[in-house]
């Protein structure tokens, strides 16, 4: 049985969450391997719906094992109100394992987090001001805490000290901040050890004997492609890896054992905070789009951007994640619209462009280039085969696969768990 990874293939908000509930009855394991509570994944079952924030989907299938994995930052007071949140709704959270290697989000870094982007001011990135981007700098500067640090007193105390000797510099002389206290941070930390410690475990061991036994590991991006720090829209990116490659480095498994990696297309494209968006919409139809797709942040809570499907976004996913699948998600939502405009180039400079341009510069000044495909005003949200859609929503269906490079093997036809078409088995 394969292991697989499954990430956004626009700007996040694709309906990752829906994806990975779908599969999670048939997976083994369900593994976040980077971001924090700075994503969101909103799970319909039955009446029921569920915002989570750092948990990965799977905690809610109940055959399920759910991993944090190295790569995930985590604020330990997020996830145990999260886990608490669940199990007063009756969801079992016993299994879940949380890598003893992944960075821990501290109040210090929020606070950095809050107050550079108000200093940025007009310069400002848009981030959800959760602490994520300045933990991941301490990761990479050397001087993070890990979850593994909350078991031994000193290593913590003398790491946190280390990290806010030069951060309270910033803060008093740069901020005009008053100094945080390296006791406190310590002491909160502490209060935390004993709650995580049962979910603590070596997550890379565990998933590469579950692999080699031949389980099903699903990956989790919690981001998309266009937000990955070295091949998104930078700088208006997160602070982490969530394409493919990703998942390796971010759990601690080789390239040689993914056989399948699945990408999440919106029917239309959606984008939150600041950066290049060429097809995003200022009219009426933008509107009507956030409206009826319900298109908020899980997370941020703030109202996504929204726009025509981009196949020239699409095609640069599924080149830089090696694409094998798509899942289009909220093609309902669709519904209605006599025409529907698709990009399937740029013009940047006079010139027709149709792979997306490196050029920061060039990507801020491209202009979409749409062709039109007509729409369908008949309700889709009961199909359950391709067959049952309108004619001209599977031509539509059939033009994004085509501009997009890979096949679409599965539709989302409304948010439920169970209005999904399953074309082809993501598991096979």
């Amino acid at each position: 049985m394969p292991a697989l990874v499954l990430l956004g293939a626009q700007w996040g908000d694709e309906g990752k969450g829906k994806a990975t509930d779908l599969l999670g009855g048939s997976v083994d394991y369900v593994v976040r391997y980077q971001g924090g509570n700075n994503a969101g994944h909103t799970v319909v079952v039955g009446d029921q719906k569920y915002a989570l924030h750092l948990l990965p989907s799977g905690i809610l299938s109940p055959g399920c094992t759910p991993v944090i994995g190295n790569g995930v930052v985590v604020d330990p007071a997020v996830l145990l109100s999260e886990l608490s949140g669940l199990n007063e709704r009756g969801v079992d959270t016993s299994k879940l394992l949380v890598s003893g290697n992944a960075h821990l989000i501290t109040p210090y870094h929020t606070t950095v987090d809050k107050v550079t982007e108000r200093f940025l001011g007009s310069r400002k990135i848009g981030t959800t001001g959760r602490g994520i981007g300045p933990t991941y700098a301490d990761k990479i500067n050397r001087v993070g805490i890990r979850v593994q640090d909350l078991y031994d007193e000193s290593i913590l105390t003398q790491k946190v000290e280390a990290a806010l000797d030069f951060k309270n510099q910033i803060l008093a002389k740069l901020y005009n901040r008053r100094a945080i206290e390296a006791g406190a941070i310590v002491e909160e930390l502490l209060t935390y050890a004993e709650q995580i410690k049962p979910y603590v475990a070596d997550t890379t061991l565990i998933l590469n004997n579950a692999i080699d036994e031949g389980k099903v590991v699903l990956f989790e991006g919690g981001q998309g492609t266009l937000l990955d720090v070295d091949h998104g829209t930078y700088p208006f990116v997160t602070s982490s890896n969530p394409t493919a490659g990703g998942a390796c480095t971010g759990a601690g498994v080789g390239p040689t054992k993914i056989s399948r990696v699945i990408g999440i297309l919106k029917a239309y494209t959606t984008r939150v905070g600041a950066g290049p968006f060429p097809t995003e919409l200022f009219d009426k139809d933008g509107e009507a789009l956030r409206t009826i797709g319900g298109e908020r942040g899980v997370t941020t809570g703030r109202d996504r951007r929204c726009g025509w499907f981009d196949a020239v976004i699409a095609r640069y996913a599924t080149r830089v994640n090696g694409l094998t699948d798509f899942f289009l998600t909220k093609l309902d939502v669709l519904t209605g619209w006599e025409q529907i405009p698709v990009c399937v180039a740029y013009e940047i400079d006079g010139k027709r462009v149709e792979e997306l341009p490196y050029s920061q510069s060039d990507f801020h000044h491209a202009k979409p280039i749409y062709e039109m495909l007509p729409g369908w005003s008949e309700d889709i949200t009961k199909a359950k085969t391709f067959a049952d859609l309108p004619k001209n929503a599977q031509a539509y269906v059939k033009a994004l696969e085509e501009m997009s490079g890979a096949p679409i093997s599965a539709i989302g036809v409304g948010p439920g768990r169970t209005e999904t078409i399953e074309i082809n088995s993501f598991l096979s």
